[in-house]
């Protein structure tokens, strides 16, 4: 049973997330063999504010590019 869990800055549309959930689905469908019904994927979106990386708030980071 493959698990996937897909963490997101929060802004992903619904139709996003579906897409995301069919293409997941299909990959791990052709590359391992798996079925589908036996694969569960879980979105957790995040805030800009509880997600860094290079050192820095994803939030701050945001803003810089915004400039």
């Amino acid at each position: 049973m493959p698990y996937v869990n897909l963490k997101l800055i929060k802004g992903v549309t619904r139709e996003q997330k579906k897409e995301l959930v069919h293409e997941i689905t299909l990959l791990l469908q052709r590359v391992l063999n798996k079925k589908p019904e036996h694969t569960h994927i879980v979105i957790d979106e995040v805030e800009p504010d509880d997600w860094g990386f290079s050192g820095m708030l994803t939030s701050d980071w945001m803003q810089e590019r915004k400039g």
